[in-house]
């Protein structure tokens, strides 16, 4: 349809001017501009009022708009003998202009009415001051303005002779009428109104928002287009059948009733087409709300785009409920809800004024419905339910629901639509639609409407629904997964990171651990399964039990992860992962470390602030089967820092991963106040947050060691005598170190496990170890390989009571093997702590 611009639209070609009306087949006729700010007065007043309404601008700006725009009644009847036909009900969208212009309405409006306006003269649309008055018929649009500035209503009109066009004979021109906007350059000033202008009209831009303000503002030009396609939140059943076509079907029905002959079957196509268009309204604004909804898989969004597609178009209050089982992310809900089924307020949508519902019905509130009311019959039977008018009586049983809270105000005299939101025959919550007592009445049609927008926002709030139960249960399965690592560990802190990758899903096969060993040791892991999803973050789950099984055995790094890719052969062909196992020996000051296809750890010195990635034989990925791996030993010194991570941390699309690797290194050497914020500093400057397809698993300890100091050795040959000896020397010990308060249960824990070693022994000396560190921490070593076992012992026992005595008295107690026998270790937590 063509558009009017400043060129083909001068003002001298407007209604009332000297020129006659623009035929109406030109698709352009101007329309008056009006601007009403919040106290009700006129803020804007077009050339385009001026020329209809008869007003100048400076007469106009400040003063009352019903004053200017006074309504003096309705329109005659269809047959009143007009040349242009009156148009057919509007179906009741929107009352009269009055209220608009009161402010008594918060959506959309549309009429006709005949307004008394000052008589114009046939040249600029004034007449001479004392000049009589004229009645103007009018077709008018008024939008509330919504947001921020002092504009509370945008007000449209059109002269309704501007529309009158001779009879043709090639079919009805058209079936709706409904404003347009022209073209135009930017003008300034119109920026706030023009943000707003989409609010009001969908379908527009903000760059044509702003061009169409820019017209508005500067000369009254828009146009009123017809058009069959364009649509505006407001569009009243405005029929535009041509006049002859009307004139013949009544002659036709004349005559056909005079000889007695039955009425012709076009007699009835004005009806017909008037219900033809409402049906199509109702279609295209059930498309438009299809468009607005289901942008996200987010289930809070989803609810917000739902509860805002309907008002005010559709509704002036739209409060959404929703099951608990829906918004807790749970499973799919079972059975027909009932009186104990709670449902939770999640949206409330309205064009009251602020504030007005927040307090009396806020959202997250989570209530029951009683079987007398009309949630309870929507809910249960699965179908829409319409209440044209809240009665008293209804509204007081309502409002029994809420209590200290006297909801009758808000709902008493309103339409009310409930309407099911259904999945898979399931509901899931319903919606309660409620309109101004000033509004028409809900109707079967909007009942319809209603239950068919119900059924298809229940089905995008159904995939929201379940897309957020699948990532909950990704979350819960990764949660479950990764290790909670304390942050201290003996001879060492450590730090970690897990981010789930942003774009392949919240769950992947990458994980970190750390294991307690014997002689004060930690054993430090990082691994990646291939792929991501469920199958590959299960699959991580049983590597990562095995790695600590056998880190549990003391197995040399080397021969563990041999086991491991043992294992991953045996689980299936599938299984492939790279995996860093490291060996910590804060005694020793050592690093025992083998590598099956990782990236390599890098470590920080803490001297120098230098830091360097560690060379170490690759190895295959775990998965591969018959590949050696190779251990290497790294010294270190008190304050060095090790990180451990994969591939997704340092692996960037388009870039070489050498670039990653350095990254890294120059990241991890930045002086940081603590284990956390060096680990941030890391994730920062590799950018990771910004579209990362890959998991990322981050593992930082810093090398603390433990001091010689802290340590006390002895051996002890095979004789029963040197456990006497074995508990003065433990006793002794313990004294330097300000332990006394130890001595007793530490003493007597020590004389159990040592006359065990001294039993079984095979030749070799008994060795007793002392550390202290978080706790006290005590070895005995002998060369026995069989492990002993806690045992019940009964009161004529003669053994089985020195593991039990140890299983009362320990913080923690265990046994391994290791390279002569075995060893025996039990902890002691430290005073205070």
């Amino acid at each position: 349809m063509d558009r009017g611009t400043e060129r083909d639209a001068p003002p001298s070609r407007g209604a009332g001017s000297g020129a006659p009306p623009e035929p109406a087949d030109s698709g352009r006729v101007p329309l008056a501009v009006v601007v009403v700010d919040r106290a009700g007065l006129v803020s804007h007043w077009s050339s385009g009022a001026r020329r209809l309404f008869g007003v100048a601008k400076d007469e106009a700006i400040g003063r009352p708009a019903i004053d200017l725009l006074p309504v003096s009644g309705a329109l005659p009847d269809i047959d009143d003998g007009l040349p242009y036909e009156e148009y057919a009900p509007d179906d009741g969208v929107g009352p009269g202009f009055g209220t608009s212009l009161d402010g008594g309405l918060g959506y959309p409006a549309a009429g006709r009415a005949r307004l008394t306006v000052p008589e114009r003269d046939g040249t600029h649309g004034l007449a001479p001051s004392g000049c009589g008055r004229n009645r103007v018929d009018v077709l008018w649009w008024a939008y509330p303005l919504v947001g921020p500035g002092s504009e509370r209503l945008l007000v449209l009109a059109a002269d309704a002779e501007a529309l009158h066009q001779p009879d043709r004979d090639d079919g009805p021109l058209v079936q709706r009428i409904a404003p347009g906007f022209a073209l135009h350059t930017d003008f300034p000033g119109a920026e706030d109104l023009a943000r707003r202008l989409p609010e009001i009209l969908p379908s527009m831009s903000v760059g044509q928002s702003a061009r169409i303000v820019a017209q508005m503002l500067e000369l009254g030009y828009p146009v009123l287009e017809f058009s069959q396609n364009d649509r505006v939140p407001v569009t009243p059943d405005w029929g535009v059948a041509r006049r002859v076509e009307r004139r013949a079907r009544r002659e036709r029905a004349a005559r056909a009733a005079a000889a007695g002959r039955p009425l012709p079957e076009d007699a009835d196509d004005e009806g017909e087409d008037l219900e033809y268009v409402a049906v199509r309204e109702r279609l295209e604004f059930l498309n438009e709300v299809s468009g607005k909804i289901g942008t996200s898989l987010d289930l809070t969004r989803t609810i917000g785009e739902v509860s805002r597609a309907v008002v005010p178009r559709f509704t002036d209050v739209a409060g959404t409920y929703l099951r608990e089982q829906v918004v807790a992310g749970e499973g799919f809900p079972d059975g027909v809800p009932d009186t104990t089924t709670m449902w939770h307020r999640v949206a409330l949508e309205h064009t009251d004024e602020p504030g007005r519902w927040d307090d009396v019905v806020p959202v997250g509130e989570a209530m029951p419905f009683p079987a007398h009311t009309p949630f309870f019959q929507c809910m249960t039977s699965g179908e829409p339910v319409l209440v044209p008018r809240i009665s008293e009586q209804l509204g007081h049983a309502i409002a029994s629901q809420f209590e200290k809270r006297d909801i009758r105000p808000l709902i008493t005299g309103r339409s009310m639509l409930v309407v099911p939101l259904k999945a898979r025959n399931v509901v899931l919550g319903f919606m309660i639609l409620l309109r101004h007592p000033e509004r028409a009445e809900f109707n079967d049609m909007d009942r319809v409407t209603g239950a068919e927008l119900a059924a298809r926002a229940g089905l995008v709030l159904d995939n929201a629904r379940m897309y957020t139960y699948q990532e909950s249960v990704a979350e819960t399965l990764q949660d479950s997964m990764l290790p909670h690592i304390p942050p201290r560990m003996a001879g060492c802190d450590i730090a970690t990171r897990y981010l789930p990758g942003t774009l392949l899903g919240r769950v992947g096969g990458d994980w970190f651990d750390s294991v307690k060993l014997p002689g004060a040791r930690t054993a430090l892991v990082v691994g990646d399964v291939m792929g991501h999803g469920l199958n590959s973050a299960a699959m991580m789950g049983q590597l990562r039990t095995a790695v600590q099984t056998m880190a549990a055995l003391d197995l040399p790094p080397a021969q563990l992860l041999r086991n491991l890719d043992d294992l991953a052969q045996r689980l299936g062909d599938s299984y492939l992962a790279t995996c860093l196992y490291a060996v910590y020996d804060p005694i020793a000051s050592e690093l025992h470390l083998a590598n099956a296809g990782h990236i390599p750890p890098v470590l920080v010195r803490a001297d120098d602030g230098r830091s360097e990635l560690l060379t170490l034989p690759t190895g295959a990925p775990i998965g591969v089967g018959g590949v050696p791996f190779e251990a290497v030993r790294v010294r270190v010194a008190p304050g060095d820092r090790l990180v451990m991570c994969t591939d997704g941390l340092v692996e960037m699309r388009g870039v070489d991963i050498g670039v990653g690797l350095a990254t890294l290194c120059e990241s991890a050497a930045h002086p940081a106040a603590s284990m956390d914020d060096a680990c941030d500093t890391i994730i920062r400057a590799l950018n990771t947050s910004g579209g990362r397809k890959d998991d990322v698993a981050l593992l930082m300890a810093r090398l603390n060691g433990i001091a010689p100091d802290d340590v006390a050795e002895w051996t002890f040959p095979l004789e029963p005598a040197q456990v006497g000896r074995a508990r003065a020397v433990v006793r002794e010990q313990l004294r330097v170190w300000g332990l006394a308060r130890l001595a007793d249960p530490a003493e007597l824990m020590v004389s159990e496990v040592v006359t065990n070693a001294v039993r079984h022994s095979h030749g070799r000396p008994v060795a007793l170890r002392l550390v202290r560190g978080d706790a006290l921490l005590c070895e005995v070593d002998d060369d026995d390989h069989e492990l002993p076992t806690l045992l019940s012992a009964g009161p004529g026992d003669e053994f089985g009571r020195g593991l039990s005595v140890v299983s009362a008295l320990a913080r923690e107690w265990g046994t391994s093997r290791n390279a002569v026998g075995k060893s025996v270790w039990f902890e002691v937590a430290l005073p205070g702590r």
